[in-house]
């Protein structure tokens, strides 16, 4: 049966609830009321008879430095008490709250308080105390299961700085100047190298490697993973950040505007129907046979009927189907294509023969995207011209350098020229890469290059040393937590913060867990996939051989197999999975009582038609395929050897535009070495494509024409981008290999007028090393001046 219309809006994150409530595991759940009663104890004891909404700001300020004072004690016991007391704060003292939007309240009022009183700074000691500490390491290393008590004090940790990046993260409509402040500084304050001389996101992005290098298995490493996705995202900015910070770069380079803002486009456009089946088109074959035997034989309807033009061919690729029953989803007789129902208006009931075939279909208003076409097409397609018209040989060379000469060519050149210099594109990539061979080609004449500051610039300069390291890091984390993945003695063990001391009895407790650790390994996926995607696009922004370096060492780490093991499955059940308790999310849990949950309510699920953090997770994995394998043809050819094909038309089962543009997107780059019986096959993926994704100008993507002129030499191609790559972060960031140009200072008095710093004890010893090493040693003047 047809799945339905997802009316999913694809954001940077969930609601600010649903981030908060997927923190916590649902085996965590007792540790609330701990929390509590911990802060209890010790706010009754300083302050006694009264609640804390009921004191005032100076009042709670006190407290909350008493606390910062508790924080530094040497005894871990009491200071693991002391954090639990500000996690229950940060968490919004919910003992004292009636409903889930006071919990909210206080939540977001606490954590500003907490953030201005310099409790992130402590915890942050704290955490980085905890990290080193190589006792703990080695414990959690010899113990043959790891649960959740192992992790208690990091996980506390964690839990509080989360609620505070992603509570100032998120902007309220009624903060005062103060609080907005407040998030500035933090932003600032985070993605800044202050710690240790590094941004917090590298001191995560260690916790990341330590982890998967088995050194410290007892990291909690879902809470790691959204605390530096929120990081990031907070630092860096979020998609629409980033469409602003693209205008604003393309102003500064002088380039024309965007034709379009891709969110907008994308977020307007209606789903497809997916191209039907196997089974179902043998099914509807069949019905079609015994019902309408009286009817006359109907040919296949491709997209082309749609427009009313009519195919020559059309018999013969129904012969060629029936001759290939393999792939037999390419179209049903006498129905138009699945994949055009929703997107052009329906025609009219079936009218009679002799009515005029115009009258049946109204014609699209447009296709969602303005066409492009690059500097590099309109140039070649000059210089063929000029070959060409061999009478005009004398513009040859002017004609292959500029592209507004055409003197002599007919007008049809001219216009068809003009077509495309109108729609010619210059991405900021383009300006960059041209910048770049310029500084290498002429170091002394275009001087140093002025590298801004910006968050983008100091995280690549923290993260260059080990880039690699991380990167197979957060592919072996999705590698784990993907569902199609098979339990190895070998790989790494995720569920360290999710399993109990105890492990279940009874068959509702093994069923709480099971969806506990399906709920688990989802978020991982989402958090990385989502923090893998930031990465690519701010780094392209910032400087496109910074985004081609990650974007390499992904490829170099098998991401590209990864993802398509990843859409190999089901796509549908994963997309529409119930592995969530809502009695069970916070905050709904400690307002309201807990109902007793039985194992139907368990199967049950929610009421949701999908999973929000499922679909979120497969669009940003099939965004990041499309980063890396975008205009590289060794890359796409990956994905033809990999048999992509196939498991992405499945993934075109989900309704829902985003998620489909980008299936259509990938198909599109490999379709013309699919072969033309895949095409001729496929008219309604093909179709799809055609109204979806963008157009370029000159693209022959459903032909294929230049595939013998183009082998697949995949070590040739990586190997030149990888010594740009080289190039670039050795000219830009190893400050010692320029100094072959650094100007040499000739003049005596110059040289010997520089002030040295020299050691303090050498005031002390000098006369004893004048006497040892200048005047008892006899100088062969002879020997000086045969040497000269």
């Amino acid at each position: 049966m047809e799945s339905p219309n997802l009316e999913f809006e694809y954001g940077d994150t969930d609601s600010f609830t649903a981030e908060l409530s997927e923190l916590y595991s649902y085996t965590e759940e007792p540790e609330f009321s701990l929390n509590r009663d911990y802060f209890e104890e010790d706010f009754k004891n300083h302050v006694k008879g009264r609640r804390w909404m009921e004191l005032s700001m100076e009042e709670q300020r006190a407290y909350v430095m008493r606390l910062l004072d508790a924080l530094e004690v040497t005894d871990r016991d009491k200071r693991l008490k002391v954090a639990r007391a500000i996690l229950y704060l940060a968490q919004g003292v919910f003992d004292e709250c009636d409903t889930e939007t006071d919990v909210l309240y206080w939540s977001r009022h606490n954590v500003f308080l907490l953030y201005d009183m310099g409790i992130f700074t402590a915890l942050l000691e704290l955490l980085s105390m905890e990290i080193d500490n190589n006792q703990a390491c080695s414990s959690a290393v010899r113990k043959p299961a790891i649960s959740l008590a192992d992790s208690t004090e990091l996980r506390v940790l964690l839990s509080i700085m989360y609620l505070m990046v992603e509570t100032i993260r998120v902007e309220m409509e009624g903060d005062s100047p103060e609080r907005k402040a407040a998030r500035e500084a933090f932003k600032t304050e985070l993605g800044s190298p202050l710690y240790n001389g590094e941004p917090f996101a590298l001191l995560l992005f260690t916790m990341v490697t330590k982890f998967c290098s088995m050194n410290a298995p007892h990291f909690p490493m879902k809470k790691v993973l959204l605390l530096l996705w929120k990081t990031i995202l907070f630092t860096l900015g979020g998609f629409e950040e980033l469409q602003e910070m693209k205008v604003r770069m393309r102003e500064l380079l002088n380039l024309p505007p965007l034709p379009e803002d891709s969110i907008k486009v994308v977020r307007n456009m209606r789903a497809a129907s997916p191209p039907a089946s196997a089974m179902e088109l043998i099914e509807q074959q069949q019905q079609q046979k015994r019902g309408r035997r009286s009817r006359r034989p109907l040919v296949k309807q491709d997209s082309l009927d749609t427009y009313n033009e009519q195919d020559p061919f059309k018999n013969d690729d129904a012969r060629d189907e029936e001759d290939d029953p393999e792939d037999v989803d390419s179209g049903i007789e006498g129905e138009v294509d699945p994949l055009d129902r929703d997107v052009i208006i329906q025609p009219p009931p079936p009218p009679p023969p002799l009515r005029p075939p115009t009258e049946r279909v109204s014609f699209p208003k447009g296709l969602p995207w303005a066409p492009k076409v690059t500097f590099i097409i309109i140039k070649s397609i000059n210089a063929r011209l000029s070959l060409v018209h061999t009478v005009y040989s004398f513009f040859l060379m002017l004609l292959y350098s500029d592209t507004d000469t055409l003197v002599g060519l007919p007008r049809p050149i001219h216009e068809s020229v003009k077509t495309l210099k109108q729609h010619k594109y210059v991405s900021i990539a383009e300006v960059q890469i041209k910048r770049e061979e310029e500084l290498q080609q002429c170091p002394m004449t275009m001087g140093e290059e002025e590298v801004e500051e910006t968050p983008a610039e100091i995280l690549y300069l923290g993260m260059l040393p080990s880039l690699s390291q991380y990167v197979i890091a957060l592919l072996k984390l999705l590698l784990a937590a993907a569902p199609t993945s098979k339990a190895k003695t070998d790989s790494i063990n995720i569920l360290a913060d999710v399993l109990p001391e105890e492990m279940p009895i009874t068959v509702l407790q093994s069923m709480k867990l099971g969806i506990d650790v399906n709920r688990h390994k989802e978020i991982i996926v989402k958090a990385t996939a989502a923090l893998l995607l930031l990465l690519l696009k701010h780094f392209k922004l910032n400087h496109i051989y910074q985004f081609e370096y990650v974007a390499q060492h992904l490829v170099f780490a098998n991401c590209i197999p990864l993802i398509l093991k990843f859409f190999n499955q089901n796509i549908m059940s994963y997309i529409s999975a119930k592995n969530s308790i809502c009695a069970l999310d916070f905050p709904h849990c400690v307002v309201h009582e807990m109902p007793e949950l039985t194992a139907e309510s368990l199967e049950a699920g929610d009421s949701n038609q999908f999973c929000w953090r499922n679909l979120f997770s497969c669009i940003n994995l099939l965004r990041i395929l499309n980063k890396i394998t975008k205009w590289k043809h060794s890359r796409t050819m990956m994905l033809v050897v990999f048999k992509s094909a196939p498991i992405l038309k499945r993934a075109l089962k989900v309704k829902q535009a985003m998620m489909q543009l980008y299936v259509l997107k990938l198909l599109k780059i490999q379709t013309k070495y699919l072969g033309r019986q895949w095409r001729k096959s496929n008219m309604k993926t093909m179709s799809a494509i055609y109204q979806k994704v963008r157009h370029r100008l000159n693209d022959d993507w459903a032909y294929g024409n230049d595939i013998d002129a183009r082998p697949w030499d995949f070590q040739a191609e990586e190997c030149a981008l990888r010594e740009s790559i080289e190039k670039f972060n050795m000219r830009r960031y190893d400050k010692n290999q320029n100094s072959e140009f650094t100007p040499v200072d000739n003049c005596l008095q110059s040289v010997l007028g520089q002030r040295v710093d020299l050691p303090e004890d050498f005031h002390y010893s000098y006369e004893m090393w004048l006497e040892r090493e200048v005047f008892s040693q006899p100088i062969q003047w002879e020997g000086l001046l045969q040497a000269q």
